[in-house]
């Protein structure tokens, strides 16, 4: 038998994703891939992706960093809710969702009545690493953007660990691992994705 035919038998095995019964949410820190490792799990579920802060954007024809500084964090938070609330209601899919939304236990139990939380588990030095040379992110355009970034880490990390699914990120693997792993952890969860 060929490598390629062994490869076949090995795929016709596997079960594969079917039918998404709720909204996958991807919660965790700033860097820690959500948009990414969304939009590719989106595109193997073949479902649509969605990203509350990018809708957040388009409602106010504005950037979130220019929405802090008119209107402030409190503002910026209560879209975020309405916003994410909206996006569960409307569509099945897979939903990106900024790095402070699942802080919030109004949007922690919206996401636990209409979907299932999947925590991209990166640590500290992988978000870093993703963030540092980029100046969209307004929590960290302080004097020591590492110490803040820790910070809200440090505080953040225990409300992550309340999401449904645990998906641990070394930063050492490829998008699609990563949704393999994702799909690995929602193996388990069949009133979220029906296999075939």
């Amino acid at each position: 038998m060929s490598e390629n035919e062994q490869k076949q038998d090995v795929e016709a095995a596997t079960p594969k994703p079917g039918i998404l019964k709720k909204t996958i949410v991807m919660v965790g820190m700033m860097g820690a891939g959500k948009t990414a490792v969304g939009r590719a799990l989106a595109a193997r579920l073949d479902v649509p992706f969605l990203d509350s802060d990018h809708e957040i954007e388009a409602a106010a024809n504005m950037t979130i960093p220019e929405i802090f500084e008119r209107d402030g964090v409190e503002y910026f938070r209560k879209k975020e809710s309405q916003v994410i609330s909206r996006l569960l209601a409307e569509e099945r899919g897979v939903l990106s969702t900024g790095g402070g939304a699942f802080l919030s236990e109004e949007n922690r139990e919206i996401i636990k009545e209409n979907g299932v939380s999947v925590w991209l588990q990166a640590d500290l030095e992988v978000t870093w690493n993703r963030v540092k040379h980029r100046n969209t992110r307004p929590l960290l355009r302080t004097d020591n953007p590492r110490k803040t970034l820790s910070e809200l880490y440090d505080a953040r990390v225990p409300m992550y660990a309340k999401a449904d699914l645990h998906v641990p990120s070394d930063g050492q693997v490829t998008i699609e691992e990563m949704v393999d792993r994702a799909l690995q952890a929602l193996k388990n969860r069949p009133d979220v994705l029906e296999w075939t």
